[in-house]
């Protein structure tokens, strides 16, 4: 059979299919485990291969340039609009190749396994930088008095702690308890 776009909606152990011929008419719709996948791609004379993106379908784009197809990746916002019925993987196979046919339809290039670990070092660091700006304004807020509308002035000692019904910062003088 030959094969104008086949459009593939991943997911974690099946990957939905739906192939169409050059009039747009369907002539492919069958689920695959992923092993199959890729002997179905190198069986299958080269065609456009669509998928909709997201962090796997970038190493089975790579997968299918491998087997001399041309891939092509469409961010899933704008898929969404081109699904017509209830979600579910047929009809997600399905709009993805109505919005490849698309002559204005974006689409975003295959990244290298290269590019996708330096993003992800990048998508880590951006995580890691947030969480301690987090645990930071959460520490000074609790336990240097805001809870009580205290300000804390910067530089003045972070750890507040309470002794004999006194607030006490060390090196500085005891403070007495608010009421």
């Amino acid at each position: 059979m030959e094969f104008k776009r086949i459009a593939v909606d991943t997911s974690k152990s099946v990957f939905t299919l739906h192939g169409v011929d050059e009039h747009g008419r369907p002539i492919l719709r069958q689920d695959l485990t992923r092993a199959r996948f890729e002997m179905f791609l190198a069986k299958t004379s080269p065609t456009e291969v669509v998928l909709e993106a997201c962090g796997s379908s970038h190493h089975w784009g790579r997968v299918a340039q491998a087997s001399g197809h041309t891939v092509r990746l469409i961010p899933p916002q704008y898929v969404k609009p081109f699904v017509k019925r209830g979600k579910n993987n047929r009809n997600d196979a399905e709009a993805i190749g109505e919005a490849a046919s698309r002559p204005t339809m974006r689409f975003v290039p295959v990244k290298s396994a290269t590019a996708q670990a330096e993003a992800m070092d990048l998508t880590a660091r951006d995580l890691l930088v947030r969480q301690r700006t987090q645990l930071v304004n959460a520490i000074a807020q609790r336990s240097a008095g805001g809870k009580d509308g205290e300000a804390v002035p910067a530089g003045s000692c972070g750890g507040v702690r309470r002794h004999r019904g006194q607030r006490h910062c060390p090196g500085r003088a005891a403070v007495e308890e608010d009421r």
